[in-house]
């Protein structure tokens, strides 16, 4: 009898490496699926899908038995910043970040064609706001120019949106959604790019509808053992063998 628990891989940039901190969208799914799976993340600061293509054999190695049931591929926000300005060594061409976006899914699907996967959009850029972080760290040696813009990162943006449409994938398109909201810049982004608690449960919120279309919402997952309340004080047994006989 396999208890083990599905897994679900958060595969990303700083966004995803930061998501289990207080509030983070990452520890509230491992909250949700609290006994049904265990999230797992692989979130690298700093990486692009240039870098992240070194990581597949390492995280995902082909020929293993033990391939998570879900994975979010979350990247972009340092595929785009702008050549010739600072950061720009984190730089992919749209055309290239489309083509390792598709690398990624298809060495995935090769670890396990029933995976799950699940592309993100990388989330809209406060051009002010990234202005206004570079000056509290740097003060009048802050660059002039944000190393990112919305409008270029909207562009990584849709070619992911068009890669999961090619490739029939969800895709959570995090760019688009964000900005349905007045206020956005504020209310998700905490220093224009990384997510405050409200970006995090818009992230949340996203991905686990993706999931829930999947079937693969909390409520349609067993628990792994039985609940206290059917456990009986004089004979815990019971409980457990009828769990053996379910499975």
């Amino acid at each position: 009898m396999d208890l083990t628990r599905p897994r679900f891989v958060l595969f990303g940039d700083s966004i995803t490496e930061q998501s289990f901190r207080p509030g983070g969208w990452g520890a509230a799914l491992a909250n949700s699926y609290a006994r049904k799976a265990d999230i797992i993340v692989r979130g690298y600061g700093g990486y692009n899908t240039r870098w992240a293509l070194f990581l597949l054999n390492h995280i995902f190695p082909l020929n293993c038995n033990d391939t998570p049931a879900v994975t979010t591929i979350f990247f972009g926000a340092n595929d785009a910043v702008i050549l010739g300005r600072t950061s720009e060594k984190q730089h992919v061409p749209v055309e290239e970040y489309k083509q390792n976006l598709r690398k990624i899914v298809h060495h995935l699907k090769e670890c396990s064609p029933t995976m799950l996967v699940i592309l993100i959009t990388p989330p809209p850029v406060d051009e002010d706001g990234r202005n206004e972080y570079a000056r509290s760290l740097y003060g009048d040696k802050a660059r002039e120019l944000p190393e990112r813009t919305n409008e270029i990162t909207g562009i990584y943006a849709s070619n992911c949106v068009e890669l999961a449409q090619e490739l029939s994938l969800p895709c959570v398109d995090m760019w688009s959604r964000m900005q349905e909201t007045v206020g956005w810049q504020k209310k998700f982004l905490s220093d224009g790019l990384h997510l405050t608690p409200e970006g995090n449960d818009a992230v949340f919120n996203e991905v686990g509808r993706a999931l829930k279309n999947a079937g693969l919402s909390p409520e349609a997952l067993p628990s792994d053992f039985p609940h206290h309340s059917q456990i009986e004080g004089k004979h815990p047994g019971k409980a457990f063998e009828a769990s053996e006989h379910r499975d």
